[in-house]
C-alpha cells in the first residue's frame, strides 16, 4: 500500500498536467490569435501605402514618360525605406518591373496575381516571390483619363512579420511562465497538505483503510461517539445509536441539541476524559470511557466509549442479595448457636422450665415472622428477601418491622427486578437508619392492590431527606453517605466499598421506569419512599432486561 503513490502526489502531478495543457493552450492561442493580428495589419498597411503610391503625380508623371524605369526605381527604394516595407515594385501591364530592392531583377516579370488589379481592382495575398513569402498588394496606376498605365505591388515579407509576432508574444510568455510557476507552487501546496490529510496514502489504501473503518464501526460491540472541538457529534456507531437511542440525523448537530440525559450529555459535551464511569440511561446501565485525542498537536476533539452493563448489574445485584441471604444465615446460625448454648447451659444447671420456655420463645418469635411472610408474601424471592434483611438488619442492630397489611400476590414483575427494587430500598433504609439516633427501626409494607398495582412502602427513622436532594437522588453517582450530619445515603446495596456508590437508587429508578411506575420521597420521622408499579396489562414491562 505504501509503495504506490500517494493520492497527495497523484493529484499534484494530475494538477501540474491540467495547468501545462491550459497555459500551453492558452500560449498557443494567444500566439494564433497574434499572427492573424499582425498580418491583418501588414495587409491594411501593404494596402494603403499601394493606394497612396498609385496617387501620387510623380508616379503618374513617370508612367507619362517613354523610360519610366529611371524615375521609378530611386522612388520605389525611398518609398520602401520611409515606410519600413520589404519591397515597392513599379511594373507595366505586361509584368514587366520597372523598380525592385535587387536592380538586377528589374527588367524582369512580376511574380503574382494582377489580373484584378488591370481590370482596376485591388489584389492582396500571400505569394512566395524572388524574395521570399510576403503579404502583397497590387493596385493600379491610372493616367488622368482614368486609364490604368501600370501596376505598383507593395510587400511585407513574412519573415518581418514574425518578428513582429514575436515581439508581441515576449510579455504573454512572461506572464504564461510566471501563471504556471504560480499554479504549480500552489498545486505543490495542496498536494503537501492533503498529504497530511491522508497521511501519505494512495486512493487504494483509502478506500481499503475506509472499508476496515466503515465495518468495524458496524461490527464492534461497543457504542462509539466522536466529538470535534467545536461540540458537535461528527460520528456515532450503529450500537451507540441503539444504547442512546439518537434521532436520525444526528451526526453533525451539537451534542447539547441531542436530548442526551445527565450527567451522560454533559460529559460527551465537555469533552473531560472519563474512565469506566457508570451512567443510568433510560432502563440501561453503561460503562463510559472518553479521551481526548491529538494529531501531530492539533486538538481533534473527543472519543466516548459505551459499554453495556445493564445484565451484568442485574447479576451484580442478584449476587449481592444471595450474598445478604448468606450473611443473614451466618447471623442467623450464630443466634441460634447463642440460643442454642443457653438451653443447654440452663438444663445442665438444672432450670429445666426455663430452659424450655426460654426455647419456645425464641422459636415462636422467629417463626411467627416467617409464617406470616411465607403466608402473606406469595413471591417466594421477596419473601426470602424480607427475611434474609430482617435477620440482617437485626445484626447490625436496627429493628426492621414488615407491617401487617404486606400482602403481595403473584405478579407480572420479574422477581430479580423486585428484588433490585425492595432490596436497594431496605439497604439503603437501614444505612439512614444507622446515621440516626436510637432506636433505629425500619418499617416495610408491600401489597397488591385491586387494580392489581404493586405498592411498596419503605420508612426508616433517619434523619430524612434534605429537600435540596429531592430532584438528585435517584440519579446515578449521588451519595450523602460521607456528608456530615447526612441522614439520607444511597449505598452500594451491600457490594463494597467503592463499588457502585450512588447507583442502587439509579437502578430503583430504572425498574420504576420499565413498569410505568411512579415514585413519591417525603420526609417524616426519616426518610419514606412509596413506589406503585403498574404490572396489568398497563405496563411495559413484564420480563427481566
Amino acid at each position: 500500500m505504501r509503495n504506490r503513490p500517494s493520492l497527495a502526489r497523484q493529484l499534484f502531478v494530475l494538477q501540474l498536467a491540467v495547468i501545462v495543457v491550459l497555459v500551453g493552450a492558452g500560449a498557443l492561442l494567444v500566439v494564433l490569435d497574434a499572427r492573424d493580428d499582425s498580418e491583418e495589419d501588414a495587409e491594411r498597411k501593404v494596402t494603403t501605402l499601394s493606394l497612396g503610391v498609385a496617387e501620387l503625380p510623380s508616379v503618374r508623371d513617370a508612367y507619362a514618360r517613354p523610360a519610366p524605369r529611371r524615375t521609378l526605381q530611386p522612388l520605389a527604394e525611398s518609398v520602401r525605406a520611409a515606410t519600413g516595407t520589404d519591397f515597392v515594385v513599379f511594373m507595366a501591364p505586361d509584368r514587366t518591373r520597372y523598380s525592385h530592392p535587387d536592380p538586377d531583377r528589374v527588367g524582369r516579370p512580376f511574380l503574382g496575381t494582377i489580373a484584378p488589379a488591370l481590370e482596376g481592382g485591388v489584389v492582396t495575398e500571400t505569394y512566395r516571390g524572388t524574395l521570399g513569402p510576403s503579404v502583397r498588394a497590387v493596385v493600379p496606376v491610372r493616367d488622368a483619363a482614368g486609364r490604368v498605365r501600370g501596376l505598383v505591388s507593395v510587400g511585407i515579407l513574412q519573415e518581418q512579420i514574425g518578428d513582429d509576432v514575436r515581439r508581441r508574444l515576449a510579455p504573454v510568455g512572461a506572464v504564461s511562465g510566471g501563471a504556471l510557476v504560480v499554479a504549480a507552487t500552489g498545486s505543490w501546496g495542496i498536494s503537501r497538505r492533503l498529504r497530511r490529510q491522508t497521511f501519505g496514502l494512495g486512493a487504494p489504501g483509502i478506500a481499503r483503510l475506509y472499508e476496515h473503518h466503515d465495518a468495524v464501526l458496524r461490527t464492534v460491540r461497543e457504542g462509539l461517539l466522536i466529538v470535534d472541538p467545536g461540540g458537535r457529534l461528527t460520528l456515532a456507531n450503529d450500537e451507540a445509536r441503539r444504547l442512546l437511542g439518537l434521532p436520525e440525523g444526528a451526526e453533525g448537530r451539537p451534542v447539547a441539541g441531542l436530548g442526551l440525559s445527565a450527567p451522560l450529555g454533559g460529559m460527551l459535551a465537555s469533552g473531560t476524559p472519563v474512565h469506566d464511569a457508570l451512567c443510568v440511561v433510560g432502563d440501561r446501565v453503561l460503562v463510559v470511557n472518553q479521551e481526548r485525542f491529538r494529531h501531530d498537536g492539533r486538538e481533534l476533539g473527543a472519543v466516548m466509549t459505551l459499554r453495556d452493563h445493564t445484565d451484568l448489574e442485574a447479576l451484580a445485584g442478584e449476587l449481592a442479595s444471595v450474598r445478604g441471604f448468606a450473611e443473614a444465615l451466618r447471623a442467623q446460625a450464630h443466634e441460634s448457636a447463642n440460643r442454642l448454648h443457653t438451653v443447654v447451659t440452663l438444663v445442665e444447671l438444672g432450670r429445666t422450665e426455663e430452659a424450655v420456655e426460654f426455647a419456645t420463645v425464641e422459636l415462636a418469635s422467629a417463626q411467627q415472622l416467617t409464617d406470616r411472610l411465607t403466608g402473606s408474601v406469595e413471591e417466594p424471592a421477596l419473601a426470602a428477601l424480607l427475611l434474609g434483611k430482617a435477620a440482617q438488619a437485626a445484626e447490625r442492630g436496627v429493628e426492621l418491622d414488615v407491617t401487617d397489611d404486606t400482602a403481595v400476590t403473584p405478579t407480572r414483575i420479574a422477581p430479580r427486578d423486585l428484588v433490585t427494587l425492595v432490596g436497594n430500598l431496605v439497604d439503603n433504609a437501614i444505612e439512614a437508619a444507622l446515621a440516626g439516633e436510637t432506636p433505629r427501626r425500619v418499617r416495610v409494607t408491600a401489597r397488591t392492590e385491586g387494580d392489581g398495582a404493586l405498592y411498596v412502602r419503605v420508612a426508616d427513622s433517619g434523619r430524612g431527606v434534605d429537600g435540596a436532594h429531592l430532584d438528585a437522588i435517584f440519579r446515578r453517582g449521588f451519595s450523602t453517605k460521607d456528608a456530615p450530619g447526612g441522614g439520607f445515603a444511597d449505598g452500594d446495596g451491600g457490594r463494597g466499598a467503592g463499588r457502585g456508590r450512588g447507583l442502587g437508587l439509579a437502578l430503583v429508578k430504572q425498574v420504576i421506569n420499565r413498569y410505568d411506575g411512579e415514585v413519591g420521597v417525603h420526609s417524616g420521622d426519616g426518610a419514606v419512599f412509596t413506589v406503585r408499579l403498574r404490572t396489568g396489562p398497563a405496563g411495559r414491562g413484564t420480563e427481566a432486561p
